[in-house]
């Protein structure tokens, strides 16, 4: 289920979704990541925000 974009909210940036691109946008901005680096760190460790900035060195 894709996120409702009319919810303006809080996000939730403990979770990094791949399959919604303005979240992708979002991570691979504030990381300065290339969309295949966050995937890959993504793939390895999940996707939580704290283990992939952990992964990344961030």
């Amino acid at each position: 289920m894709s996120d409702d974009l009319t919810n303006r909210g809080q996000q939730d940036r403990s979770r990094i979704a791949m399959k919604e691109e303005h979240e992708v946008r979002h991570w691979t901005q504030a990381l300065g990541v290339t969309r295949e680096e966050l995937q890959k760190a993504v793939d390895k460790v999940g996707n939580s925000a704290a283990a992939v900035r952990k992964e990344l060195g961030k």
